[in-house]
């Protein structure tokens, strides 16, 4: 656990971040040039969201099981990690770019990245914040899935290969609790301590959710 962990929360923070990048170019992009440009990113999400991701991602990691490694992994897992971020992104910028602040920005000739990078992007902050928590947790699961099937990688102890070989020699059979039982324990402690850092900046992201004191 103690070498596996590590591993596993790597998997999931190098694909939540590559995820996550491309989801807040395309979606800070969709959002504010509209047209054209949000109409072709938004049926890319879309085609991209209908395709059933789990059969994408074991297809590909099934093709390259020779030389998965935990970064590959993470990268695989990535190449699906976007759409979601990307049309949550998308609508936040559709609310913020009619904003009297914004209009002040447009009038006084700022260029388009300036607005973006300078005006948009500081006041979605928290709430990329938020959004990266949650992407880190679904590209975990989506990992430990992957794990779970062989499809990982073979010499790293992840959490998911863990549970892998305890199948794999029939532990659970076999009565040897120690070896499955403390990956699932993990995972357990892991996702929970997620959703609670996600709802707690969702909580201060969102002014709504924010408790008057």
């Amino acid at each position: 656990m103690v070498a596996g962990l590590p591993l596993t929360l790597k998997v999931g923070f190098l694909a939540g971040i590559v995820g996550l990048s491309i989801g807040t170019v395309l979606g800070l992009t969709a959002g504010y040039m509209g047209g054209t440009v949000d109409t072709v990113i938004s049926m890319l999400v879309d085609i991209v969201l209908t395709v059933p991701g789990l059969l994408i991602l074991i297809t590909i990691a099934a093709s390259i099981k020779s030389f998965i490694s935990v970064e590959v992994l993470a990268l695989v897992v990535a190449s699906l990690a976007w759409p979601r971020p990307t049309r949550t992104i998308r609508s936040q910028v559709l609310t913020l770019r009619e904003r009297g602040y914004i209009q002040v920005a447009r009038r006084s000739g700022m260029s388009t990245p300036e607005i973006i990078l300078g005006q948009l992007l500081p006041n979605l902050l928290p709430f990329l914040a938020a959004s990266f928590v949650t992407a880190v947790s679904a590209t975990i699961l989506a990992s430990i899935g992957l794990e779970v099937l062989g499809l990982g990688p073979q010499n790293s102890p992840t959490i998911g290969m863990t549970i892998y070989w305890a199948i794999l020699f029939n532990a659970l059979l076999r009565g040897m609790w120690w070896w499955w039982m403390p990956p699932i324990i993990v995972i357990v402690l892991l996702f929970v301590g997620l959703f609670l850092i996600s709802s707690g900046l969702d909580e201060f992201a969102n002014p709504r959710r924010r408790r008057v004191v």
